[in-house]
């Protein structure tokens, strides 16, 4: 007879490993091993048998302990330890929540099932709605169109043609499930489906509605108008509770998603609260400074530049970004400067800029170079 392996190495689990640790490790292996799931493989079956019975003992504290200390002689009845042996495996021993490890598997193992005919929640309806950065900003309404399922008018959603009532169904007394036995080598296992005389329903309509065809419900476009809030930002979602598909049996609409996407601006960009904009300034502003007027969201405001500006200098308007999702004010405008260079330059104006650049020890008169400060003066 061949050795019996450590019940830790069976699992795969560490000895110190926590009863999630192993319950996890156990599941896993008979997903992979069930009989049912493999008929006629014998190294499955044993596979799967040999876990079995490493679990009923490390999912045990007390056996657990003996295990740790005297092995697998801890349960033999011979070896004087006091152990009664297993349980045996036609009703899987003592294990207390193997119901809920193959219920994973076949659905059942005398798990509960959930009632068909139990209120449920309507699903979700998702559209998106496209509006311009200012509008996202500053907030505004939109009417959008969702396709959605409303119960029906007529039969008021049991699916049935005035002045009728559905029946019961005989298979499964309502409850639109049927549960199965089937004999294995380890005992008889219990397995529910849904019942194929309703399809799962646990009613029989013997005149369907003609409106909805018997599904109680029928998918209309409904309009609504939906307020924008001011600060949104592309990408996010507004929820409508309540105005998604309708629910079943007297459950809960789902809720309408609305994801906004917003147009990108051609001046300005967005950076949380910030709105950031690049401004072209001459070479004769940036040097000598200036007042020039720039766009904001709330119009065109003036802005004092410096003599002796840099390229990719950065000048802050408080208040002119975005204002908060949450309400409380807004952000900030960010401009940054670029000097742009003067091109198709006349005669007396690039004569005018050598004398400047001489002046300033840049240019050498004498100089063939090309370009508009030609050879540093050494």
């Amino acid at each position: 007879m061949a050795e019996k392996r450590d019940y830790y190495e069976v699992l795969g689990v560490e000895k110190n490993a926590t009863q999630d640790e192993i319950k996890k490790a156990f599941r896993k292996i008979t997903k992979a091993n069930h009989p049912d799931l493999h008929p006629g493989d014998k190294a499955c079956e044993e596979r799967f048998k040999e876990a079995n019975e490493a679990y009923e003992v490390l999912s045990d504290e007390e056996k657990r302990k003996k295990y740790d200390q005297f092995g697998h002689a801890a349960f033999d009845p011979n070896a004087g330890y006091g152990a009664g042996g297993f349980g045996g495996f036609d009703g899987f021993g003592g294990f207390g929540d193997l119901g809920d490890i193959f219920g994973d598997i076949f659905g059942g193992f005398g798990a509960q099932t959930r009632n068909s005919n139990a209120p449920r929640r309507g699903e979700s309806v998702r559209v998106s709605v496209n509006i311009s950065f200012e509008e996202a900003a500053f907030g505004c309404e939109k009417e959008v169109t969702a396709p959605r399922v409303e119960q029906c008018p007529d039969c008021k959603g049991n699916g049935c043609a005035p002045g009728t009532t559905p029946e019961i169904c005989p298979d499964c007394k309502g409850s639109g499930t049927v549960r199965t036995t089937q004999r294995t080598p380890f005992g008889a296992m219990q397995s529910t489906a849904p019942c194929s005389k309703c399809r799962g329903t646990g009613k029989i309509i013997h005149q369907p509605c003609k409106t909805c065809r018997g599904m109680g419900s029928i998918r209309r476009q409904h309009k609504m108008t939906v307020k924008i809030p001011a600060g949104i930002d592309d990408g996010q979602t507004i929820s409508r509770q309540g105005y998604g598909n309708a629910g079943a049996n007297g459950g809960p609409a789902g809720d309408l998603l609305i994801n906004v996407i917003v147009r990108p601006h051609p001046i300005f960009e967005r950076d949380g609260s910030s709105v950031v904009m690049e401004q072209e300034l001459s070479y004769a502003q940036a040097t000598l400074g200036a007042e020039i007027e720039v766009p904001t969201l709330d119009g065109k405001v003036k802005l004092n530049i410096p003599e002796g500006t840099q390229p990719g200098a950065v000048f802050r308007l408080r208040g002119k970004g975005i204002p908060f999702l949450r309400g409380g004010g807004r952000g900030d405008q960010f401009v940054s400067v670029k000097v742009g260079i003067p091109k198709n330059l006349t005669s007396s104006q690039k004569e005018l800029l050598r004398q400047f650049a001489a002046s300033m020890g840049e240019y050498d008169s004498g100089s063939k170079s090309s370009g508009i400060f030609g050879k540093k003066k050494k």
